[in-house]
Parts: structure tokens; sequence; C-alpha cells
């Protein structure tokens, strides 16, 4: 065999077998994220451009939310995937604390968030919150007749004419645990009955919500601010209404999106670098800048907000602790509720 024959067959081989030859795939972190896609990934590609650190995002999928995001880490706890959930609403968030499955770390930036959406022992962190809302088409509601609170869903005027997403995931389950939790069990299980009796319309997920309701298919429904302006700031015929405002009702529930560290990451210190960068003001600048109107939570943020604030209309208090912790039941009563089992 000639030389240079002899050589194409021996480089490849040389090159397995010395170190050199190796090309290191360099520093990664691997996401789990449940904010869309469309939000999330530039995000993460300007994180990946400024640091170098390759950025391996896992997305959720509309009919599950983050209930299997959820699943899958709890799934995986014994060989770790993932390094950082990026989980846009806090209970399932405060779920994987509840399984051990979260790693402490305390970045000096979350010092600057209020004390509700950051945690004392360092298991997560909120920022970007987004607003649970009425939406409401304004060629099909009188001004005089718009919903204002969450308990219209079950008014027999609207009977087959208003909707919800599927309880079961995403902020719809965050809220419905919310519920359990401030008005107790008994309360909360009578608010979901009578929807049930008022032929609420379950749709897949809060987009469709708010896209039915633009297209004039349901006369209003309970989605959130990221889906609503959408829809408003393309010229629909639709109003955000922040529901339960008036004396003695309970005000609008902001959800804000949370950070966490797996416990047994493979990659730690490119998870730590991650959630200091989403945790800036600069990012949540841009997440309050773009289509989803993501609502800023560190007071350093000077962004400028499309949609209503803790510091513009009533919020609700929510211990978010008591709502994780009320989870389980919440999902079992709706889960038999609206599917049978």
């Amino acid at each position: 065999m000639r030389l240079p024959e002899c050589m194409k067959i021996l480089t490849p081989l040389f090159c397995l077998l010395t170190a050199g030859c190796w090309s290191s795939s360099g520093p990664e972190v691997v996401v789990y994220t449940a904010l869309d896609e469309e939000f999330s990934r530039p995000i993460l590609d300007d994180f990946a451009a400024a640091t170098g650190i390759a950025v391996q995002p896992k997305f959720d999928v509309e009919s599950t939310k983050t209930v299997g995001l959820t699943n899958a880490i709890i799934a995986e706890a014994a060989r770790p995937r993932c390094d950082v959930f990026w989980n846009n609403e806090i209970l399932n968030t405060l779920r994987l604390k509840r399984h051990g499955l979260l790693e402490a770390y305390y970045p000096q930036i979350a010092e600057s968030y209020p004390a509700m959406v950051r945690s004392a022992d360092g298991l997560w962190h909120g920022f970007a919150a987004r607003a649970r809302v009425l939406m409401v088409n304004t060629e099909l509601v009188p001004e005089a007749e718009r919903p204002a609170s969450i308990r219209d869903l079950a008014d027999p005027k609207w009977r087959g004419r208003c909707g919800i997403a599927k309880p079961l995931f995403g902020t719809t389950a965050t809220h419905a645990a919310c519920l359990f939790a401030h008005f107790g069990d008994e309360k909360a299980k009578e608010f979901f009955r009578r929807l049930k009796r008022n032929d609420v319309k379950i749709l897949s997920g809060n987009k469709q919500v708010a896209l039915s309701v633009a297209a004039g298919r349901l006369a209003f429904g309970l989605t959130d601010t990221d889906d609503a302006i959408i829809e408003l700031e393309k010229g629909m015929p639709v109003e955000i209404v922040y529901p339960d405002q008036g004396e003695g009702q309970p005000g609008t529930l902001f959800i804000p999106n949370t950070l966490a560290i797996i416990k047994g990451s493979r990659n730690g210190e490119s998870a730590r670098r991650l959630v200091d960068y989403l945790l800036s003001p600069a990012v949540e600048a841009k997440l309050a800048a773009g289509r989803s109107a993501q609502i800023p939570l560190n007071p350093n943020c000077k962004a400028e907000v499309r949609v209503a604030t803790p510091q513009t209309v009533r919020a609700m208090q929510i211990d978010f602790d008591a709502a994780a912790a009320k989870w389980d039941t919440a999902a079992d009563f709706l889960r038999d509720e609206f599917t049978g089992g």
C-alpha cells in the first residue's frame, strides 16, 4: 500500500487515539423551559452568544405544559439531564422542591427582587410575571355588561359562551391550586362545579382561549396577559379585564416565571451563570418589550410595560407554598370533574 493511501486510513484512527484530535464540546447547559419557545429561545440564544456556553433547550408540549417537564425531571431524578428549569409559573417548581430535587443557589442579583417572588432557601427565583385576566370580545359584549370577576364565568347569562384552558396543566392548573389555597377546598370545588354546570368551554390552552375570543367564538374567557396582549395588539376587537378589583374581592393573580437549578445536574457552573443572566434587568426588559409583554419584577428594571402590574392593580395575595401543598387535591378533583378520571 502506498504511503498516501495508508495515511488516509491511519489518520482518522490516530485522531481517535490521541487527545489532541478530540474537539472539546466546551461548556454547555441543559434548560427545560415552559415559557413558549418563541419568547424563550431568543433569550437563550443571546446568552449563548454572550458567554460561549452552548444551550441545549427542551421546550414544553402545549398539551401538558409545565406538568410534562416537571414529571420528566422527577422521572430523571436518579440521573438528571436538566441543569436549569425555567418554568413559566411557580407551583410545579415548588413541587420539585417538595421532592427534594432542587439545588440552592444565592445569586446576589436575586436580592433585588421582592421577597414574595424569591425563595429564602435559595431553591428558586421568580422573575417576569404574567397576570391571569379575562379577555372580552367587545363586539359581542356591551361595555355595560363586561365581566369583572372570574365568578362571572359561572353566570347563567353567559352559559356556553365563555371558556378556560384545561385546568390540569399550565397556569390554569396553577390558578386552580391557588384558589383551593385561598378559598378552601369546598368553596373552590363549588366554583369549578358551577363552571361545569354553566357549560364553560374547556380548550387545550390559554392561547386557544385568546384566539377563540378574538375570533368571536367565545364572548370572553380566562387567559394570561401574554396571550391576550398579542390579540389586542393585532387590532382584534378585544379588551383585557383585570378581574376581582372590587371591594372585598381578592384581586388579580400574578404568576411569576421561576428559575431553579436541578440537584445533581452536570453543568453547575454554567447553570449558575444562566440563572444570573436571566435575572438581569436587561432580560426582564427584553421580555417586557417582546410580544408576550412579561411584567418585570426587579425594581431596577425600568422597561416600559404594556400591561397592568401589581403596582397598578390590586394583586391577589397568595401563599405559593400553601398553593403547592394543594396541588394534588386540586388536580385529583379537576381530573375527575372535567375528564371523568
